[in-house]
């Protein structure tokens, strides 16, 4: 039966230290192999919070990670150097965010997502600006440029 340690980490910078260090300690896991497989896995994340499970078979002592990711909003806040979104979303807007940009977090929402291809999901990501305040691409309504890429406008960027 394995044993699963789940813990919140800094995206990229893991340490054996609190939390993981104690909770892996008695597990009998190399820990820095474990903080190292874990810190390439969320290289992507640096600067946020991370939920990451260790999956460790006791009997061989080897290990698996999965990493969660964080939501969309932390991720949108993330890229655009946002410590939050606008407080009144219809009044004031406090960022811009690029279709690339969009697609970048796709990438590392990765299958969390409910979309089926990188169209769908992009306009998720877009629809999570409407609540933030955050116009995209270059100003735009955001249900403006979920509209524009239901039309086709921005087949060739996917």
């Amino acid at each position: 039966m394995p044993e699963v340690v789940e813990v919140l980490v800094d995206g990229g910078k893991a340490s054996a230290g609190p939390p993981l260090g104690p909770a892996l300690g008695p597990k009998g896991v190399n820990i820095m192999q474990v903080v190292s497989a874990i810190n390439e896995k969320t290289r992507d994340f640096a600067g946020m919070k991370v939920p990451v499970k260790v999956i460790i078979d006791p009997k061989t002592r080897s290990f698996e990670i999965e990493v969660g990711t964080p939501p969309a909003t932390a991720l949108i806040k993330g890229e655009l150097k946002l410590k939050s979104g606008s407080g009144s979303a219809a009044a004031t807007k406090v960022g811009d965010l690029s279709i690339e940009t969009a697609m970048k977090i796709v990438r590392m929402k990765g299958d969390a997502l409910m979309g089926t291809g990188m169209k769908e999901k992009v306009k998720e990501i877009v629809g999570t600006c409407v609540s933030m305040g955050i116009t995209v691409d270059g100003g735009k309504d955001p249900r403006v440029v979920q509209k524009a890429i239901d039309a086709g406008e921005y087949d060739g960027k996917f």
